[in-house]
């Protein structure tokens, strides 16, 4: 069977290999498009990045939903999260680093901020669909790594009300984030 436009997405929710073959060839661009912006500094992670994105697009194919975004965007959403996932992990290494044993150059730390100040616009643009009282909890809670105990302490918020809150917010950034063409696969 020829692989089209029209029948790659059934090919590859059916497991045929010929169909990601067919978006190698045909829509390997837009992954390199986002991996470009989010890992210019970091090109030495583009390659193990690519290959997971088209892993990922693979194994998460059943969650695409033509109805919600085009098949160009959700691979974007995976292009994209896939690529914050690498920033993150480099900056997660840097800090774990023995530092006697590290001499830090001034253009490393130049390319830490710049990744740093990356996460934290994207994080930023995130939470933005939440309330301002919503995106403090989630500050707290995931960026400053507050506890319940602590929030609830803090925001005189009850705990069962902030549980609630970010069920919510949860929720919401999850729709948001599919309807803009990300996807529902490992830890999202």
């Amino acid at each position: 069977m020829k692989i089209t436009e029209e029948n790659f997405i059934d090919e590859l929710k059916k497991g045929n290999e010929k169909a990601l073959e067919y978006v190698i060839d045909n829509h390997t661009w837009i992954i390199k498009t986002v991996l470009k912006k989010h890992l210019y500094y970091l090109m030495e992670f583009y390659e193990e990045c690519m290959n997971d994105c088209l892993l990922a697009i693979w194994k998460n194919i059943h969650y695409y939903n033509p109805n919600k975004s085009t098949f160009k965007n959700w691979v974007g959403g995976i292009a994209r999260y896939k690529s914050i996932d690498y920033v993150r992990k480099y900056l997660k290494n840097i800090e774990n680093e023995n530092m006697e044993e590290v001499i830090v150059e001034v253009e490393d730390q130049s390319l830490r901020e710049i990744l740093i100040n990356e996460v934290r616009e994207e994080t930023e643009k995130i939470l933005s669909n939440l309330s301002e009282k919503d995106q403090i909890i989630f500050k707290k809670l995931y960026l400053q790594d507050k506890n319940i105990d602590e929030l609830s302490q803090d925001m005189g918020i009850s705990k069962s009300v902030l549980y609630n809150r970010i069920s919510r917010g949860k929720k919401k950034l999850r729709d948001k984030i599919n309807k803009q063409g990300g996807y529902k696969g490992e830890g999202y």
